[in-house]
């Protein structure tokens, strides 16, 4: 592995590493047993998206394992002005050893890693949000002890949430469903992948379809997320209106497995994708899913920027 550009790109048995890693990472610093995996090291943060959890877990990462965090605004840099992709990667890659990137288009990650000599780590873009999701599967597996054979169901909007739980879902043996509203479908690739996910199988691994109650049938954990995400905010109230009734609460709850867990990558609107209820009632699931995004970035940059 030598980015994290996208889910895609990974195999299951490369996913499970990156969780296993995790788990041992969370265990050595919740024991106070020092772990500086990259003492020496710098990474660059580059934002073009506003963020709460993605910047606190990489700052806070990269400081646990002895290295040094840089966060670098696009409003301060000169890619911000118009200055190449390609120019920025093979200028930062002098200084650095690594580079974590939220953006919009998943375009910008995969020129910068083209042209980069370090490695990219994708912080999110429109397309995929891995970090999350690898955070998601580690926090599933906290509470439920496994993933193989788990039943996983996201409702809501085809984003780079719906996107990357796909694939990381197939990838590391769970049996998947979404509901979104039409028009509001995951991405081609994603599809095509899942499709084939079917067809290889021979199984009904993965479903697709417009009605979330059907979806969440026999669920063993229930995903959701804003029905807006950044850069949408004009289509916010259309969106209300095509997402009504694609809301994670009681009744759907009742047709997912009795313990079924619920877990949002925040930030939550309640009231809307979520009832104010059913995120408190789930809370300690939700907020352990926002710590591990700390743990399983680190594992991460482990792989990807420690000593080989």
């Amino acid at each position: 592995m030598k980015h994290l550009l996208k889910l895609l790109d990974l195999t299951g048995d490369e996913i499970l590493d990156i969780l296993n890693l995790a788990d041992q990472l969370k265990y050595e610093v919740k024991h106070n047993i020092p772990h500086p995996r990259l003492a020496g090291k710098s990474l660059g943060m580059i934002f073009e998206k506003s963020s709460t959890r993605t910047r606190v877990s990489f700052e806070v990462g990269m400081y646990q394992l002895g290295g040094h965090p840089l966060f670098l605004s696009s409003r301060d840099l000169q890619i911000g002005r118009g200055e190449p992709v390609e120019d920025t990667a093979r200028v930062l890659s002098r200084y650095l050893d690594g580079i974590e990137i939220r953006t919009f288009a998943q375009d910008e990650v995969e020129d910068l890693a083209k042209y980069a000599d370090i490695p990219i780590i994708n912080g999110l873009t429109d397309f995929a949000h891995p970090c999350q999701v690898l955070a998601d599967l580690m926090t599933v597996r906290e509470f439920k002890g496994r993933l193989q054979g788990l039943k996983m169901c996201f409702i809501g909007d085809g984003n780079n949430m719906m996107n990357s739980l796909i694939v990381g879902g197939i990838k590391t043996g769970m049996t998947v469903s979404v509901a979104f509203p039409v028009g509001y479908e995951p991405a081609g690739q994603v599809l095509e992948f899942a499709n084939k996910a079917n067809e290889e199988s021979g199984k009904q691994i993965f479903t697709l379809c417009h009605d979330p109650l059907e979806a969440a049938k026999g669920a063993d954990v229930i995903f959701t997320d804003v029905w807006a995400s950044m850069g949408q905010e004009e289509e916010a109230e259309k969106r209300r209106k095509a997402f009504a009734g694609y809301q994670v609460n009681d009744k759907l709850l009742a047709l997912a497995k009795p313990d079924a867990m619920v877990q949002h990558c925040l930030p939550a609107h309640r009231g809307e994708e979520i009832t104010a209820e059913v995120l408190e009632a789930h809370a300690n699931e939700i907020f352990e899913e926002a710590e591990n995004r700390l743990h399983a970035q680190k594992a991460v940059m482990v792989k990807l920027m420690g000593d080989k």
